[in-house]
């Protein structure tokens, strides 16, 4: 049997339902829609007009500057030195003892040698003598004149060995960083230091290949030397090596550097002339894309970005020569080429020329 429904209950229940209803209907009024993200929103890019600029045809290459003389002094004899003299950092002339190494047994063979030469040079001129009168026969005679030729060229061989134990400056120079001390047991292949000429200085550079036609003996080349004063020297072209280097492709060229002060082993920058300044399209090397087969530009048509392959030339510190792809009056972005998409509308928020982007790196 069904209970009936108490009026308190059924009057509250009333009450309830509209309060219910308003509270959903007010949710349901009150929740906003995120607003729909525009379709293929526009990339805001700035870019220049392609136009002619005159570029200087002059090639860069890496160099180094070498001493036109240098040694790294090693002993011929293994001892212990006895004599050291290395003034570090300063000029010695040619022939100067540097170092000498205990020669004390071979002094001690020499003085031997001599005395026996003496007694030889004796015994030879006594039967000299008799060989001329028939006193002795010729058999006794070649063998002491035998005799006294071994002694000598025993005295020859030992001076030599002790000019070995002598290390002596090959050349004027300024010696280097000292590498061993008084006492030291040295070999053939211990350092003793270096000795180098520092003023005549030569250049040793590479290039491509494909600039050989630039290069012929004789010809002038210009060295910066101090990068931070971006001063210049004129070299003058000594030697060219006649075969490539087959790993890079690259053909090394020396120079002889004409004034100018530097220390051997130093990076320069050599700039080689080429042709005559000429005109080309030239644009930001930031705008390039680089693929694993072709060089990219975007170009601005009709509001949308193209992509297009492109053909470089010659290089500066900012900007790239293109060769093909680019004509003269193109609109080529040169900002936010990251983010356009090909055939994606772009915006164009300003227009600028290629002085202003160089300016502003």
């Amino acid at each position: 049997m069904r209970r009936p429904v108490s009026p308190i209950l059924w009057k509250g229940l009333k009450l309830s339902v509209p309060i219910f209803l308003v509270f959903i209907q007010y949710s349901c009024n009150g929740k906003k829609d995120p607003p729909a993200k525009a379709p293929n929103a526009p990339t805001v890019v700035d870019v220049m007009v392609a136009a002619t600029h005159k570029i200087d045809n002059t090639i860069e290459a890496n160099g180094t500057v070498v001493a036109n003389e240098s040694v790294e002094l090693h002993p011929e004899a293994t001892g212990r030195i006895t004599y050291l003299y290395i003034p570090e950092g300063t000029r010695v002339a040619k022939g100067t003892l540097l170092v000498r190494i205990n020669d004390a047994d071979l002094q001690a063979q020499l003085a031997k040698s001599k005395v026996q030469l003496d007694l030889a040079q004796k015994t030879e001129e006594r039967l000299r003598k008799l060989l001329a009168v028939n006193g002795v026969n010729q058999a006794d005679y070649d063998a002491a004149l035998n005799q006294l030729n071994g002694i000598r060229a025993d005295i020859i061989y030992t001076q030599a060995l002790i000019d070995k134990t002598e290390i002596r400056a090959p050349f004027d120079g300024v010696i280097g960083l000292r590498q061993v001390s008084m006492g030291a047991y040295v070999t053939a292949i211990t350092p003793i230091a270096t000795l180098q000429t520092t003023d005549k200085l030569k250049i040793d550079f590479t290039i491509p290949e494909q600039y050989s036609n630039l290069i012929k003996k004789g010809g002038i080349v210009e060295v910066e030397t101090d990068a931070l004063k971006q001063t210049r020297v004129k070299a003058v072209i000594s030697a060219i090596e006649t075969q490539v280097i087959q790993t890079s492709r690259n053909l090394k060229v020396r120079a002889l550097l004409q004034g100018g002060k530097d220390n051997p082993g130093a990076f320069v920058k050599v700039y080689i002339p080429a042709d005559e300044s000429t005109k080309a399209v030239m644009v930001p090397s930031n705008s390039l894309i680089p693929d694993d087969k072709n060089n990219q530009i975007i170009l601005v048509k009709s509001g949308k970005a193209v992509f297009v392959n492109v053909e470089t030339g010659q290089r500066s510190a900012n900007n790239v020569e293109i060769t093909k792809g680019v004509n003269v009056g193109d609109t080529v972005v040169v900002t936010g080429v990251l983010f356009a998409r090909p055939k994606n509308p772009l915006k164009i928020r300003s227009v600028k020329t290629l002085e202003q982007l160089s300016s502003d790196k």
